[in-house]
């Protein structure tokens, strides 16, 4: 299955979040980090689940620092990062430069002060898409073998 994906983060702290090249200081907060996986949208947001992976993007650091606490598959042949980053974008303070390498926004990461799901639903509704929201990788097996 192709689509996007929203994955909701909590951070129980200030941290710095350091990356291969970058380092990010981030607030004690909810964060909302946007992407897309024209491959395989299952098996990347499982990856996220897990705890067991060498940091490759941006968000693997963020990870390994705060608390996955769910995501919302959005199915789409359609390529939505950038669309729904810019509606994120819209309710959450950015942080500049995050995980947004190969969109043309300027962060795929979006600090909020209280759980963000009413607003990232509302989003969806507007937007009419389609979503599941799961809270690990066997929900999101149990539902790629329902699609």
């Amino acid at each position: 299955m192709k689509g996007s994906y929203l994955l909701v983060i909590r951070l129980d702290g200030d941290r710095k979040i350091k990356t291969k090249a970058r380092e990010f200081p981030l607030k004690k907060g909810y964060y909302v980090y946007v992407g897309s996986a024209m491959n395989s949208l299952e098996k990347r947001v499982r990856r996220h689940f897990s705890k067991e992976k060498r940091p490759h993007w941006h968000i693997d650091y963020l990870l390994e620092e705060a608390e996955l606490l769910r995501a919302y598959l959005i199915p789409s042949g359609e390529r939505l990062e950038e669309k729904l980053s810019l509606e994120v974008a819209k309710h959450g303070e950015p942080v500049e430069g995050f995980g947004a390498g190969d969109v043309k926004v300027s962060a795929n990461l979006y600090r909020f002060e209280g759980e963000p799901d009413e607003i990232l639903v509302g989003i969806l509704g507007e937007l009419g898409l389609g979503w599941k929201s799961v809270k690990s990788g066997e929900e999101i097996r149990e539902f790629g073998e329902r699609k």
